[in-house]
């Protein structure tokens, strides 16, 4: 059985983590620098950095605070924000980044997942979905939740994965940073028919919630968050200790 994974999320800005409520009143959190150094000892099993304004200021992903980020860090580190090419992809790769995510940039462009998959391989090619419920359907929006492109979270998620996706990080912007446990009923319902790892993201508030994420979810391998993390209101290695006492798989 593969191990559960315990992620935390780094959303930077202006070269500063920052962090919001369902994707809004953004407000600073720390230097990413440190953070990245604090969770690369706090027994993370991965690290994630978004910059979450790349997209919808229509530029590329800061490369200098990235770098800075990578090279602090020993475990795999997926980087996201303003991925619209395989010239985007070979950049970040080169900055040290293990995985790439990719959002509006596949929405916008299908065949980039495909591409991208045939030239560095599926391991490495990571679609990020943003989801909200809409009129009572899981639909897809784009630039960091501000535009909803009317697609159905289902179809698109099960496409990225057809198209060679080889990971999944499915955010929820109905729980984003309400602190009261993950979307379980929207991972289910998008997550049906998938077969490559989902990373969940969005409500953690409590270690509790992760536990149910995992009882309730067969299909998340993964469980990220940034706040709780950030503001030390979850300890990772407490949080790890718990799953593990009640009969989740995980490494400590």
């Amino acid at each position: 059985m593969l191990a559960k994974r315990i992620i935390p999320c780094l959303d930077v800005r202006d070269g500063m983590v920052v962090k919001g409520k369902n994707f809004q009143g953004i407000r600073s959190v720390e230097s990413p620098v440190a953070l990245a150094a604090r969770y690369n000892l706090s027994g993370a099993d991965e690290l994630v950095f978004y910059d979450i304004t790349a997209s919808s200021e229509g530029r590329a992903l800061f490369t200098d605070v990235l770098r800075q980020v990578a090279s602090c860090i020993f475990i795999p580190l997926t980087v996201g924000g303003g991925i619209n090419s395989l010239e985007d992809f070979d950049r970040v790769l080169k900055c040290g980044a293990d995985k790439v995510s990719v959002n509006t940039g596949a929405i916008n462009n299908p065949k980039l997942i495909g591409d991208a998959a045939k030239r560095y391989g599926n391991q490495c090619v990571v679609l990020s979905a943003d989801v909200k419920r809409v009129d009572g359907k899981f639909t897809v929006f784009s630039h960091g939740g501000r535009v909803n492109t009317g697609i159905s979270a289902a179809e698109w998620v099960y496409r990225g994965q057809e198209e060679g996706a080889g990971e999944l990080v499915l955010n929820s912007i109905d729980t984003d940073g309400v602190k009261g446990g993950f979307d379980c009923e929207m991972l289910q319902s998008v997550c049906a028919r998938l077969t490559i790892p989902v990373i969940a993201s969005g409500g953690a508030g409590k270690k509790e919630d992760f536990l149910q994420l995992f009882k309730t979810v067969p299909q998340a391998d993964a469980g990220l968050a940034a706040s709780v993390f950030h503001y030390g209101e979850i300890d990772i290695g407490g949080l790890k200790e718990y799953l593990s006492q009640n009969g989740v798989h995980v490494r400590i």
